[in-house]
């Protein structure tokens, strides 16, 4: 059973201004250490930084109820295992709100312009 889905979509050239506006203070905010690494090494790193923002959002959407408010950006970690699939790591009240009942998926994509990321949030069967 389904407890919750969010999807989020952003342009990539936001998030690269805000980069480029507020430097390693928007970044360490935003993002774990894990992602900065991540994305920092790729040849087009505001991609992959739009599209893990994109990801903190559809997660707290697929988990929003109106007792779940509070939780920080970095309680939200996406890393990619070795085969590339997107995967995520909760802490925190994230991590709490979750619990032990339920499973989160993910799906990433992003374009030149634009990155997406639908969240499913499901009850264990």
């Amino acid at each position: 059973m389904v407890f919750g889905i969010g999807i989020d979509i952003i342009e990539i050239d936001r998030i690269q201004k805000s980069i480029e506006k507020f430097g390693e203070r928007f970044l360490t905010k935003v993002f774990t250490q894990v992602e900065i690494d991540y994305a920092s090494s790729k040849g087009s790193p505001y991609q992959h930084y739009a599209v893990r923002f994109a990801a903190k959002e559809a997660i707290a959407k697929a988990l929003s109820t109106s007792k779940n408010k509070g939780f920080q950006w970095k309680d939200i970690e996406i890393y990619n295992e070795n085969n590339g699939l997107p995967r995520v790591n909760l802490y925190g009240k994230v991590k709490t709100i979750l619990g032990d009942d339920k499973l989160l998926k993910i799906s990433l994509s992003h374009s030149d312009n634009l990155a997406t990321c639908v969240a499913i949030v499901y009850y264990k069967a």
